[in-house]
Formats: structure tokens, C-alpha cells, sequence
């Protein structure tokens, strides 16, 4: 099988090499790769070691959400400390 053929989607086709790049991007982005030792992982490993860090990122921003509430409950909305929280959430 050519590297250069193409994988039909619909009407959008992408090349092998195309996933290549791709999977090339998410090991550099992911911690959990980027930090391991120089070695192969595999393509397939990339996606479920991603997939897992996107899940882990939106607990965290759920976490902080909830957090965020409950200091926003427990402080004056007319006080500085709010007006920082604010500016600090609307950048």
C-alpha cells in the first residue's frame, strides 16, 4: 500500500500522510506523550492517551467552575475581591 493513498469520508478525503501529521501534533501537544522517553507509540495509543487528556482537562475546568461558584456565593458582589474575580473570568 502507497503512503500517498487516501482514506474517503464523505466527500473529504485525507492522505495518510495527512494522519501522520496529525498524530505527529498530538504527541507534541499531549503531556503524557511529549514527556515520555524518546520512543515509537503508537498511532492508536496517541488518539486513547489524547482522548484521555481532554477528558481530564474538562473535569479539571469543571472543578474549577464549581470552585469558582462557590467563592463567587461566599464573597459581596459589589467588593473588590468580585470586581477582580470578574475581571479575571471576562479576559
Amino acid at each position: 500500500m502507497s503512503s500517498r493513498r487516501s482514506r474517503q469520508s464523505g466527500s473529504s478525503r485525507i492522505s495518510d500522510d495527512q494522519i501522520l501529521e496529525l498524530v505527529s501534533k498530538l504527541r507534541q501537544l499531549v503531556p503524557e506523550i511529549r514527556n515520555r522517553p524518546s520512543g515509537k507509540v503508537s498511532a492508536s495509543k496517541v488518539l486513547q492517551e489524547t482522548c484521555n487528556y481532554i477528558r481530564n482537562l474538562n473535569r479539571e475546568v469543571d472543578d474549577l467552575s464549581d470552585r469558582l461558584s462557590q467563592l463567587l456565593a461566599t464573597i459581596d458582589a459589589d467588593s473588590a475581591e468580585a470586581a477582580i474575580i470578574r475581571s479575571l473570568v471576562t479576559q
